[in-house]
């Protein structure tokens, strides 16, 4: 493990930042190690985040609300299991963890699966004692995969077997994701590398060498071909057996966050610290639209599942940015056009996720509040104000039920069904 520290010592800036919040918001590791077992801790709270004006009926009950504890440390990452209610969460405790919340499950708690990132030290399993960066879950949700500041990718069945454990990259693995297909996995390291990986022997099938910094972020367009993106501001786009990129969009002029291919393939969006969202065509070499909005960094993107190949066809397409200006911006996609500014949180906004029908939106900050909009008017339906920052919103499969993951290492769902 020297490669680590020395990655550590070498790029201190670039590891910390990874770390989701840790580099941009101080008050995450006071948090975290003042509040023990959730409790609020005698940290300082900005005044105006107590004077939020959330309309007091629109506040979910704590009834309502199940908060899952366990985690010892941040949770950065949630994701429900997409066939079933089991909620999959990772954290800086080098754990996973997957809740069983289907209404079935007997008790009035969650039961929770514990899976341990281990790794060989002097021929015996010793805890890696690092962060879990990523999870996905396979689409038949039989498998979930988890990336880890260890440097390794592992695949853990639904009862919390370890299946594989995939091992190339020289250093933390920032992103990963399964295609459709479920045959491949894809991971984007610090190591400047991204990597196909054969999911049933877990060997690498191809590693792509192009970017010249680490990269950060990795979408699949379909089963063979995938984007990267990463710190040198360059977003490649890679094919299964091809020695070169297809293609290469430049324009983003600081590092660039997050990738997402829309859901039929076609168009590619992109948010970086340069505070611009972008939006990219296999059939052009400049970008498509030019989104100049936010006052800070875009930290992630989402599509909507609606318009042309998903389920809900007859809305249209809407692309949600959310930023450290804590804001949260929705784009009409044809003619870049912004419809709403959504700007009840006082804090930077980590994450957003469209419900599965595409009618509402979820934002999560380090405000410690879960807001729930409606898409097509811009209006707070739902808020839900939590014990530490969330970093992470996620619809389950129905569209009945918000996970989210917190800086005190709570995570919450919250019910949504009257």
């Amino acid at each position: 493990m020297e490669c680590m520290s020395l990655i550590d010592a070498v790029m201190p800036d670039m590891v910390e930042s990874r770390k989701q919040a840790i580099a941009k918001s101080s008050q995450v590791k006071a948090e975290t190690s003042s509040a023990t077992n959730g409790d609020d801790g005698a940290h300082p709270v900005d005044n105006h985040a107590d004077t939020m004006e959330v309309d007091s009926a629109m506040d979910i009950p704590s009834s309502k609300a199940t908060v899952l504890r366990g985690h010892e440390s941040e949770v950065f990452i949630c994701a429900w299991n997409p066939t079933n209610d089991l909620l999959a969460s990772g954290s800086g405790d080098s754990t996973a963890r997957i809740w069983n919340m289907n209404d079935n499950n007997s008790g009035t708690s969650a039961s929770q699966l514990v899976l341990r990132h281990c790794i060989q030290k002097d021929g015996t399993e010793v805890p890696s004692n690092k962060d879990v960066t990523s999870l996905d879950w396979v689409c038949d949700g039989t498998l979930l995969a988890t990336g880890s500041y260890d440097g390794f990718a592992r695949i853990w069945s639904i009862d919390g077997r370890l299946v594989n454990t995939l091992g190339q990259h020289k250093g933390p693995i920032f992103a990963l994701k399964w295609n459709k297909r479920g045959n491949y996995i894809l991971s984007a390291g610090v190591d400047k590398t991204t990597i196909i990986w054969d999911a049933n022997t877990g060997s690498c099938t191809q590693q792509f060498p192009f970017h010249t910094a680490p990269a950060l972020d990795v979408d699949w367009q379909n089963n063979n071909t995938f984007a990267s993106c990463s710190t040198d501001m360059c977003i490649h786009v890679c094919r299964l057996g091809d020695i070169r990129p297809v293609k290469t969009f430049q324009g983003h002029t600081n590092e660039v966050n997050a990738i997402k291919w829309d859901p039929q393939g076609q168009l590619l969006a992109s948010c970086s610290d340069d505070m611009t969202l972008k939006i990219w065509s296999m059939k052009n070499d400049q970008r498509v639209h030019d989104l100049q909005a936010h006052s800070k960094e875009i930290y992630t993107i989402k599509w909507s599942p609606t318009g042309g190949g998903t389920n809900n066809p007859n809305q249209n397409l809407i692309l949600a940015s959310a930023s450290f200006d804590s804001t949260v911006r929705l784009w009409e996609v044809e003619r870049g056009t912004c419809l709403h500014t959504l700007t009840k949180h006082t804090e930077p906004v980590y994450s957003v996720a469209f419900s599965p029908d595409g009618k509402y939106i979820a934002s999560g900050s380090f405000d410690k509040c879960v807001h729930i909009w409606n898409v097509q008017t811009g209006s707070l339906v739902h808020s839900y104000r939590g014990t530490g920052g969330i970093f992470e919103v996620c619809w389950n499969h129905r569209g009945d039920k918000v996970g989210a993951s917190a800086s005190d290492g709570s995570v919450v769902v919250l019910d949504l069904r009257k």
